[in-house]
C-alpha cells in the first residue's frame, strides 16, 4: 500500500511539473533571468505549491500519526551550516546552468522518452545519480580534514 501510494504521489507531482511547464528548462532559465527577458509565469507556479502545502503541512502538524507509516519524519535539525549552504549554493548554480532540478529532470525523462528532448534530462539525471553515488566519498574526505 505504500508503495502504492507514493508511486500515485510521484506521479500527481509528475504531471504538474509538467503542467506547470517545470519540466522546459528554457521556461525555467527565463525564470531564473530576473536582470534580461524575465518570465515571471514560474512564480504563480511557487505560489500555488505554497498556498496548497501551507495548510497541509498546518493540518499533518495536529496528526499524531501518519497513515502509511509509524511516525513522521520532521526535519530535526533547524541550524543553517557551511554543508547546507554548500549544496544550496551547488543546487542553485546546477538549476541555473542546466535548467533542471531534480524531479523536474526525472519528469521531463519520463515524458520525453521517444522524443529527441530526452537526452539532455537524461544526462542531467545520470550526471545527479554519479553526484549521489561520489558523495559519501567527498564528504568522508572533507570530514577528514582538520576543523579549526
Amino acid at each position: 500500500m505504500k508503495s502504492i501510494a507514493a508511486l500515485i504521489a510521484g506521479a500527481l507531482f509528475g504531471l504538474g511539473l509538467a503542467i506547470s511547464q517545470m519540466i522546459n528548462p528554457l521556461k525555467v532559465l527565463a525564470f531564473l533571468d530576473v536582470l534580461g527577458h524575465w518570465d515571471p509565469s514560474l512564480a504563480f507556479v511557487m505560489g500555488g505549491a505554497i498556498a496548497v502545502t501551507l495548510p497541509g503541512f498546518a493540518l499533518l502538524k495536529r496528526w499524531e500519526q501518519p497513515i502509511l507509516a509509524p511516525r513522521f519524519q520532521w526535519p530535526q535539525r533547524e541550524d543553517i551550516d557551511l554543508r547546507l549552504l554548500t549544496g544550496a549554493g551547488l543546487f542553485g548554480i546546477g538549476w541555473g546552468l542546466a535548467g533542471y532540478c531534480p524531479g523536474p529532470g526525472i519528469a521531463a525523462i519520463a515524458l520525453n522518452v521517444r522524443e529527441s528532448a530526452f537526452i539532455e534530462p537524461f544526462l542531467f539525471t545520470a550526471a545527479m545519480a554519479v553526484g549521489f553515488l561520489l558523495w559519501p566519498w567527498i564528504d568522508r574526505l572533507l570530514s577528514k580534514r582538520p576543523q579549526k
